[in-house]
């Protein structure tokens, strides 16, 4: 898996392709986000984007802030149109105060050139999906996220492990610096049992081992 823990993947990133603004409305209680054109849908499918739900095709409140960050969306309720995207963050953190730590991971798997879906529920996850391999291949690695300073119980990370594991799938695990910069380590169950929790591997880059771990020394 070639994740690159670089700061010059910021400056590469690569937007959706997609020619023309999408329309989209806020719906409910303004959590839901719906396409209703068809093409849209079409075209966001592709992308791998959204989700068919009933007879409705919604987009995660992260997806939404992604293509309105890009200005690939135009997202309005009945009465605001074209809504900003400092005020949808404002909107989505009432209903989950970790938007924006899941905007930030999803932005930056997106801009390698991944697709992220929703995960299995450890908190911030998503399934990960290699170049070309949505909607071919089961998702091969699950990213759960962190943000550098906030405390994790080391036997709670081993069970999300663990437990990702038997699903036979990878885990990865996203740390969220208070730079903003992201840095991305392989984690297994190998590591507990070594006792090696301060000091993960970093995935296929130049980022700093253990740097998650509020047990590290300086």
């Amino acid at each position: 898996m070639a994740l690159t823990n670089s700061s010059s993947s910021k400056n590469s990133q690569t937007e959706p392709d997609l020619s023309y603004i999408i329309e989209a409305s806020l719906l409910g209680n303004r959590t839901r986000i719906a396409i209703k054109d068809t093409k849209d849908q079409d075209h966001l499918r592709n992308k791998g984007f959204g989700v068919k739900e009933g007879s409705e095709y919604i987009l995660r409140p992260y997806e939404a802030l992604y293509l309105v960050h890009s200005g690939r969306m135009s997202l309005s309720t009945r009465s605001e149109k074209n809504i900003k995207f400092n005020t949808l963050i404002e909107i989505f953190s009432k209903h989950d105060k970790l938007i924006l730590t899941r905007f930030l991971i999803y932005r930056d798997l997106r801009s390698r050139g991944y697709v992220a879906k929703d995960g299995f529920g450890f908190g911030i996850d998503f399934r990960l999906y290699e170049r070309g391999e949505f909607g071919v291949k089961p998702a091969k690695y699950v990213i759960f996220a962190v943000s550098e300073g906030v405390d994790l119980e080391v036997e709670r990370l081993a069970l999300i492990i663990q437990q990702i594991e038997k699903m036979g799938k990878e885990s990865i695990l996203a740390v969220i610096e208070r730079r903003g910069e992201i840095i991305y380590y392989k984690a297994n169950s190998t590591h507990f049992k070594n006792k090696e929790t301060n000091n993960f591997p970093t995935v296929a880059g130049s980022g700093k081992p253990g740097a998650f771990s509020n047990e590290r020394s300086e």
